[in-house]
């Protein structure tokens, strides 16, 4: 049996209660602080936290501060899940993008949606009373449940000869991320590739249909909408084995275009799952900021849409003037990482 691996730092007794209740029937390792942290590579990890009025939890970072002052892989090989909970409405999501983003770039790998979240008097459950017919507490227990039980089951193999999406709404002739994915792409091999360009007029944000208008949609392979999307887009990322998103940074956010993909998404979501597919990004930055879109794909592709992270999943980079990319230093070798890494890494 795999031994799972839980960090739980500056904790309440009742919290600690909630934890241990969950997984004592499984062979567990507990990381209350910094002292003595053991070895994390090659481990299935859950973070467990209580956050505070301002989304902190200090002890966290000082654990994460440490894991990268052991390098780049001190995680290499390890997957994780998280449970967060707030005494407020707020921060269990913003928390977790960072820490999903921190722990991912020195190695750590996520399922798709790694994440239970439980803010104050457990609120953000009343959806699921409707469904489930369970008191609160309950839910916030069996929800917890379900995903340790699947993160301690969960096995990726390596696909061969995958099919591969890559996304962007940039222009051919200016945009460095274009620039940057194709200098990535002549060095992906036995693989086949299907490139989208969302266009002016090819998208339109959702509309937001009820949840039964949607689902009726979806069992129809359709749309509110219908036209590009529902015909050539959405069937694209069904048939993906991985999807790369292409994306410049905009102001800090991802794209319109691409965000509205995203969006439209969700009348696929209602008909399967996306478990079994990987996710890439590739995001260059005018100024700064590339982490900040990273976590943008990170809260609505893995946390709510369930896409799989693999670790180091985004390429980063800075560039301002047009084809300025060309001019950063080591980007070839870079981009050849890069793509050797997708390769590595593209998993059921």
């Amino acid at each position: 049996m795999d031994t799972l691996y839980i960090v739980i730092p500056n904790a309440s007794q009742e919290f600690k209660s909630f934890i241990y209740n969950l997984t004592n029937d499984l062979n567990t390792v507990w990381i209350e602080d910094d002292l003595n942290l053991p070895d994390l590579k090659d481990k299935k990890i859950l973070f467990a936290l209580e956050i505070d009025d301002c989304g902190f939890n200090n002890t966290l970072f000082s654990i994460i501060s440490k894991l990268y002052k052991r390098g780049n892989y001190s995680l290499s090989n390890s997957s994780a899940i998280l449970i967060v909970q707030s005494p407020n409405e707020l921060y269990t999501k913003s928390t977790s993008q960072n820490i999903i983003f921190l722990l991912n770039q020195i190695g750590c790998s996520f399922i798709g949606h790694p994440l239970i979240e439980a803010t104050q008097n457990l609120n953000n459950f009343m959806t699921w009373k409707k469904r489930l017919g369970l008191e609160l507490d309950n839910i916030y227990f069996h929800l917890s449940k379900k995903l340790i039980k699947n993160f301690m089951k969960k096995h990726y193999e390596i696909i061969d000869n995958p099919n591969i999406l890559a996304l962007h709404a940039s222009s051919y002739k200016t945009s460095n991320t274009l620039m940057l994915w194709n200098i990535v792409k002549k060095h992906l091999n036995n693989c086949t590739i299907n490139e989208f360009h969302v266009e002016n007029g090819t998208i339109t944000d959702c509309k937001g249909c009820s949840y039964i208008a949607c689902k009726h949609y979806s069992e129809n392979d359709s749309c509110f909408y219908g036209g590009t999307i529902t015909k050539e887009l959405l069937p694209s990322i069904k048939k993906a084995d991985c999807i790369i998103w292409i994306c410049p940074n905009y102001n800090d956010a991802i794209s319109a275009k691409l965000m509205a993909v995203i969006n439209r998404l969700t009348v696929l979501y209602r008909k399967m799952k996306f478990y079994d597919k990987t996710i890439f990004s590739i995001i260059v930055s005018g100024n700064s900021g590339s982490d900040s879109v990273a976590k943008q794909l990170i809260g609505a592709l893995n946390i709510n849409k369930g896409f799989h992270i693999p670790p180091n999943f985004s390429l980063m980079a800075t560039a301002n003037d047009p084809k300025s990319i060309l001019n950063v230093d080591d980007i070839d070798l870079k981009a050849k990482e890069f793509a050797d890494h997708i390769m590595d890494n593209i998993k059921k």
